[in-house]
């Protein structure tokens, strides 16, 4: 409880600005100066509780964090992912502040964007360094509305109550208002898959992905078969349709999984880095030229193998794994994945997409693993599904819809954005398709800059919100694939307007409200 002294000082502003209005009025007829005084005495309240405002969201030790990076460790794995993140958050150009969990209060956090790297100890318990934080955060219930969050939980599965510390503090955040980036990642004895997926959301929230992957990825070897533009002429970045077949035996996977792509140089900057630099990019080593295994393999890796120097390399950046989501079903007997080109400032490709899109020719050999996303596998056949998407989140979205025409009788709705409809259209003859067949009971198109007032897949969603009551009613799933930010955010909005804080959590805890954002 604060003293006398310091509740005297929080209101002397507005106690000085009483009194020199009451001087005014003193030395000057009212009639003269009553409006500049109703003024001033409006300025210091309105001073007075956004000063009140910020004091109880924000301390000021922190004020400057765009970002905080908190952790709850026991053995200290989780403290090492902590670091790690927050370097790489860094490297990615945000302030960001790494603190342990204890060291913040629930109703002054440091940060409007709080990430959680926390871990379970014993028998489903907080760990010493996040259990005063859980217990302040259950006695004083504080409003969270501002904040947005993440959860990176680590676990063992051996053990009954896996992750549990993780889900607690999910849950709980969720129930007093914040909103979550993205899903909660768990990962079982630090499951180096979910790492690699951890990694990946947080280059999406840097805007830089031009990260080093904290672990190796056992990539197997795919064929590029096919490679087809989804939008000619589009005022947006061309998104290709990319086809391709496993070379190392069948591969499985379902809708909703993810694949993780080793992306490689590209052929002609490596041999004019190599050129440049006085080495012969033609020279075989191992029985390939150096500049197939430089734009193949890490920098440095390839510096100890060859005798070459490192520091003179790294003019080409190392090359971390990107995640894309799967277009297709097993049963096309093809892999297919949805890219859009992307650039840098400088106009320079993007590292990913640059190699799928541009550099690899139909025919190459590409390095790729398929990761099982359980959180966003799709509900049992008789379950109605909503499907919430834009851009190249069609991809994933499309993946479900293939996957339940298998099942007669299936009942799904699209809802989906881009930009204009004569261009960014894509699948639109497959959407029409499945629309006359009854495959799809109901399909929402939303085109950005078909019309004067920008009209996006949220504001379809808004639109047709009885329709979604009524479809929820009947115990339908909401999926939702695309952009975090951007659509990600908005839909989650809109749903909270129309369904409340409440009903949202519920259907999170169902499994009924999923999403895979990036």
């Amino acid at each position: 409880m604060p003293s006398p002294f310091q509740s005297i000082r929080r209101v002397t502003p507005l106690i000085g600005c009483i009194v020199i209005a009451a001087l005014l009025l003193w030395w000057q007829p009212p009639r003269e100066l009553s409006a500049a005084v109703v003024v001033m005495v409006y300025i210091a309240m309105s001073l007075y509780c956004c000063r009140k405002q910020l004091r109880r969201k924000v301390t000021p030790a922190h004020a400057a964090s765009a970002l905080v990076v908190t952790y709850a460790s026991q053995g200290g794995q989780a403290q090492l992912y902590a670091e790690r993140s927050a370097e790489q958050l860094r490297e990615g150009g945000l302030t960001v502040q790494l603190l342990p969990l204890n060291a913040l209060e629930p109703d002054r956090l440091p940060a409007q964007r709080l990430l959680f790297v926390v871990s379970t100890y014993g028998e489903g318990e907080a760990p010493d360094n996040g259990a005063r934080f859980e217990r302040r955060l259950a006695a004083i219930s504080p409003a969270l509305h501002d904040l947005e969050y993440a959860v990176l939980a680590f676990g063992d599965r051996q053990y009954r109550h896996f992750c549990a510390f993780g889900q607690r503090l999910d849950e709980r955040l969720r129930q007093f208002g914040a909103i979550a980036l993205f899903d909660r990642l768990e990962a079982d004895r630090a499951d180096h898959g979910v790492l690699r997926h951890w990694q990946h959301q947080l280059a999406h929230l840097s805007g830089n992905g031009d990260f080093s992957d904290w672990l190796p990825a056992p990539y197997q070897r795919w064929q590029l078969t096919g490679r087809r533009c989804l939008n000619p002429g589009s005022a947006g970045a061309p998104v290709q349709l990319l086809t391709l077949v496993p070379m190392d035996g069948p591969q499985s996977w379902r809708a909703g999984d993810t694949v993780e792509v080793g992306p490689r140089h590209d052929l002609a900057r490596t041999e004019a880095l190599l050129a440049g630099l006085g080495l012969d990019p033609q020279t075989l080593i191992e029985g390939q030229s150096l500049a197939v295994q430089m734009s193949r393999r890490r920098i440095p890796e390839v510096a100890e193998l060859n005798g070459l120097d490192a520091t003179a390399l790294l003019a080409l950046p190392l090359l971390p794994h990107r995640e894309y989501s799967i277009a297709s079903v097993l049963a096309d007997g093809s892999l297919q994945l949805v890219v859009r080109e992307a650039r840098h400032p400088d106009g320079a490709l993007g590292l990913g997409s640059g190699w799928l899109c541009r550099h690899a020719a139909i025919g190459d050999e590409i390095d790729m693993r398929i990761r099982s996303n359980s959180g966003f596998h799709g509900p049992a056949a008789e379950t109605p599904l909503i499907l919430i998407g834009n851009g190249t989140g069609i991809g994933g979205l499309r993946a479900h819809l293939r996957e339940r025409a298998r099942d007669q009788g299936s009942r799904n709705w699209l809802l989906f954005g881009e930009r204009n409809e004569a261009h960014d259209c894509f699948f639109g003859d497959e959407l029409n398709q499945w629309l006359n067949s009854g495959h799809l009971q109901r399909l929402d198109l939303a085109f950005s800059r078909d019309q004067p007032a920008k009209r996006y897949v949220q504001h379809a969603l808004r639109d047709a919100a009885d329709e979604l009551r009524h479809w929820l009613e009947q115990g339908a799933a909401i999926y939702v694939c695309g952009s975090l930010e951007g659509m990600g955010q908005d839909v989650q909005q809109i749903l909270l307007g129309l369904l409340g804080q409440a009903r949202l959590e519920q259907l999170s805890e169902q499994g009924r409200y999923r999403r895979d954002l990036y």
